[in-house]
């Protein structure tokens, strides 16, 4: 198979398919994890009246109940459709056709609004409106989920796992990792430009429109540039036994340190998602100003401190995923789990916009490295004949409980700090606040004692055993 040679170097078409799917997927979550955020912040909520927000759900409530509900859409597609997927061996089919979908889907975000939810269901209660109008959005967001997690999370991830092995899968994973910043960064660049305007439904249409585009054209150049890996064959066991394969003690005990590995990724995980979905509208609306819509403006000198940042970054990333490769995760993980936490730390203590940027430094490179040598360890702990097998149980992990818990925990830090924001319409409502780092660092650290067991265990080299 041209896609992994023996030596273990990455083809060229691999490395094409990790980029483009791991880009334009990163992209799609980007969207869905912060900008549906925003898009209930700034565009639901925007304009209603005080008595129809009092009336309704709380925003932050709302955005803690959409990532959750997202999470365990998430999970269950993925446990479901990772094990068809195996059955099937057609991943490269689940992954073309759910990118086109997934397009389609995030397109038809820009189409909801309160007037219009007003207008198809007849409705006058401000409040009622409201509630529907978040609800549909909810509701559309696990539609969403379930179609992106069908192409990405199980079919996709356990693509990567066939097409790569021990020798160059960090190299591969550290392609991957950089992927979410690249997206960031080029969803937060396109944002700045499209949602700036004064219309901001019909900025929002634009957004969605656009970035549902560049998926959908993915998807079908997926449809002539994926190829499966060999091993990737039809499962003739049963289904309901494939479903559940992962959560047998039996299995647990013979793959303790893949499990010990998602303790530590689901630690991870749930750190990140302490803040994450709360992020921007924190940068959009903090007290401390770091970011106002005055300052986000794009000139020729931040474009070309953007480009450099970018490929430094990127050169950077993928050396250290080569050297994981040569010298080992052991030597590693550790440094970086106290690097992000460092980070972290800094952006509790962060109210002036020179400190936020110092603080994020750590903070970028410690989650960026962390979660290639987490990741990483998965795949290389996972049985190579039943990679789709383990993505649902991955998906519990690194997915399901971060997101419902981290919200939540994220969404108890922000209420302590009691922040309000008054919108332009003189309505007030509470805004992020930096306790959710401090909660975030707290959380992470908790991932130091599976990785202590792990080491206890060997550490993360893999033995011959581990990879059958």
């Amino acid at each position: 198979m041209e896609n992994k040679t023996k030596a273990g170097k990455l083809s060229g078409r691999l490395i094409f398919d990790l980029i483009l799917f791991g880009l334009i997927g990163q992209i799609a979550w980007n969207v869905e994890n912060m900008y549906f955020n925003t898009f209930l912040y700034n565009s639901i909520y925007k304009g209603a009246s005080q008595a129809a927000i009092d009336g309704s759900i709380n925003v932050i409530d709302a955005v803690s109940k959409m990532v959750a509900y997202s999470a365990i859409t998430a999970m269950l597609t993925t446990l479901i459709m990772g094990a068809l997927s195996d059955r099937k061996g057609s991943r490269n089919k689940f992954i073309s056709v759910g990118y086109i979908i997934w397009g389609v889907i995030i397109g038809g975000f820009g189409l909801i609004s309160r007037d219009n939810v007003a207008s198809v269901l007849g409705i006058s209660d401000p409040a009622k409106i409201l509630t529907t109008t978040v609800w549909i959005v909810i509701v559309m967001d696990m539609v969403m989920t379930f179609v992106g997690s069908t192409a990405n999370d199980a079919s996709f991830n356990a693509w990567v796992t066939d097409s790569t092995n021990s020798h160059n899968r960090a190299t591969a994973e550290s392609i991957l990792a950089f992927m979410p910043m690249a997206a960031l960064g080029l969803v937060l660049a396109l944002g700045g430009v499209l949602l700036a305007g004064d219309n901001i439904q019909k900025s929002y249409e634009y957004f969605f429109l656009i970035l549902g585009a560049v998926v959908l054209v993915c998807g079908i150049i997926g449809l002539f540039t994926l190829k499966d890996a060999p091993k990737t064959i039809e499962n003739s066991g049963s289904f309901f036994s494939d479903l559940i394969y992962g959560l047998r003690p039996s299995v647990i005990k013979e793959n303790a340190k893949l499990y010990l590995t998602l303790l530590a990724v689901c630690a991870y995980s749930v750190a990140v998602q302490v803040f994450f979905p709360y992020l921007i509208i924190y940068l959009e609306h903090s007290p401390d100003g770091f970011f106002s819509s005055n300052e986000l403006k794009i000139t020729p000198a931040l474009i070309i401190v953007a480009v450099v940042c970018l490929v430094v970054l990127v050169a950077g990333i993928i050396l250290v995923g080569k050297l994981v490769d040569k010298y080992g995760k052991n030597k590693l993980v550790i440094p970086m789990l106290v690097l992000f936490v460092a980070g972290l730390v800094i952006l509790y203590f962060a109210h002036d916009l020179k400190l936020l940027l110092i603080g994020v430094v750590p903070t970028a490179i410690g989650y960026c490295l962390l979660g290639i040598m987490l990741n990483a360890a998965v795949r290389d702990f996972t049985p190579e004949s039943k990679t789709g097998l383990f993505q649902g149980v991955r998906m519990i992990f690194a997915v399901m409980i971060p997101m419902v818990v981290g919200p939540y925990v994220g969404k108890k830090a922000i209420f302590s700090s009691g922040v309000h924001y008054t919108d332009d319409y003189g309505v007030s409502q509470i805004v992020p606040a930096s306790s959710m780092f401090l909660y975030a660092a707290i959380v992470c650290a908790v991932a130091l004692i599976p990785i202590i067991v792990i080491f206890c265990k060997g550490g993360f080299a893999v033995s011959e055993n581990e990879k059958d």
